[in-house]
């Protein structure tokens, strides 16, 4: 960062609780200074310096305005010649989510089925009315980038973990506003790293819905799958057994948690649930197994249907247990994935009701995305593979 560059920030920091405009000028400046050490990177040198690696000119810049939380941001993007366009990184970065937001609210609008707060969210983000030609390219553009990511190669690694999960949410079909189900894939790289892998979107959680993105993930290269994390639903179940013959399949502890919870009283579930957790507390299966029966033992007279879920599902729930010690608690549920579907909802609550399948396409397609993108970044990764390389236990625990 150049002095002078240096100094105005550092001004302006001072003004940022003395004025009330201070904190935006600041952030304007910030991404201003950071536009100029991206043009010099590109350009192979920092302003009206001579060398003989550069690789284009500078051109001047051109004004650009960011509606933000702290209201409207204007920059002086940097223009280049000689060489390729410059790019901001950050806009792309941040608007990604927020245009598929905007066409998934201007689409309702222009349908007729927009209400106060829809009407609300676009003057906040846009500050006045969107025009159709605007929606289209803006749909046009989100689309594109979309199709390159859920359709890149994935033979470039290996997958050791899979997991996977999925979420509803209201959509207007052929003018009836029904539920659908949207279906995420996470994976995780024999390097520890979490990355999305696909989504999807089906009338509901099939054989069909669930096979056809299977079946797209080993078309693009998907290899080295040991292991499956999921719930119980029958749908996927059927699919891992057709796609994916031979891996482990992992039962999400937490689903199982909950199933078992709904079989009792209120009253008992307390205690249900410390029994539970004694049953999962040894890391040898043939432990867990005895706890599970004698807690089945123990239910049977008052609650048969609590016996009979033990005897038939607890094993699928131990699965885990062939795997690397290190690897167990991330590994027995689908935590992370739900709470990423978490974070979608509260992005997605805004619209309400989509008016099309497009749009919830568009919409969560652009927030996984985003979300893969802030993973490829993280220091730390998901699971440590030095201590115990994941084809040590190739095979191991019962197949999906």
């Amino acid at each position: 960062m150049a002095r002078n560059d240096s100094d105005r920030v550092g001004a302006l920091l001072q003004e940022v609780f003395a004025d009330r405009d201070g904190l935006k000028r600041f952030l304007e400046a910030v991404v201003n200074v950071a536009m100029q050490a991206e043009v010099s990177e590109q350009l192979g040198a920092e302003a009206h310096e001579r060398t003989a690696g550069r690789r284009g000119y500078r051109n001047g810049s051109k004004p650009r305005g960011l509606a933000t939380r702290v209201g409207p941001l204007e920059f002086s993007v940097p223009q280049v010649r000689g060489c390729e366009p410059y790019h901001p990184s950050m806009f792309a970065r941040w608007q990604r989510s927020e245009r598929a937001l905007l066409v998934a609210c201007v689409e309702m609008y222009f349908q007729g089925v927009s209400t106060r707060k829809v009407q609300d969210v676009l003057e906040t983000m846009c500050g006045g009315e969107i025009s159709a030609s605007t929606v289209s390219r803006v749909a046009a553009e989100l689309d594109e980038k979309l199709s390159g990511f859920r359709t890149r190669r994935l033979d470039a690694a290996e997958y050791p973990y899979l997991m996977i999960d999925a979420r509803y949410e209201k959509v207007r079909v052929e003018g009836r506003v029904v539920s659908q189900a949207v279906l995420v894939a996470a994976g995780f790289t024999s390097e520890g790293r979490r990355e999305i892998l696909d989504w999807r979107l089906g009338d509901s959680e099939s054989e069909e819905t669930w096979g056809g993105l299977f079946r797209d993930l080993k078309d693009r290269g998907l290899k080295g799958v040991l292991a499956v994390v999921s719930d119980a639903h029958g749908g996927i179940r059927k699919a891992l057994a057709r796609h994916f013959q031979g891996v482990s399949w992992q039962r999400c502890r937490v689903h199982f948690k909950r199933e078992l919870g709904r079989k009792v009283s209120y009253k008992k579930l307390r205690e249900l649930m410390w029994d539970v957790a004694a049953v999962f507390e040894p890391s040898e299966r043939s432990e867990c197994l005895r706890r599970g029966e004698e807690m089945a033992v123990k239910w049977e007279g008052r609650y048969p249907a609590v016996a009979k879920m033990l005897r038939e599902g607890l094993e699928d729930c131990l699965t885990v247990l062939a795997f690397p010690e290190a690897h167990r608690r991330r590994l027995n549920s689908t935590n992370m994935l739900e709470n990423l579907m978490k974070r979608l909802k509260k992005r997605t609550r805004v619209v309400g009701v989509f008016p099309g399948r497009s749009s919830c396409d568009r919409l969560t397609g652009a927030l996984l995305v985003e979300v893969h993108e802030s993973w490829a970044v993280e220091e730390r990764t998901w699971f440590n593979m030095e201590q115990t390389p994941p084809a040590a236990v190739a095979g191991a625990g019962r197949a999906a």
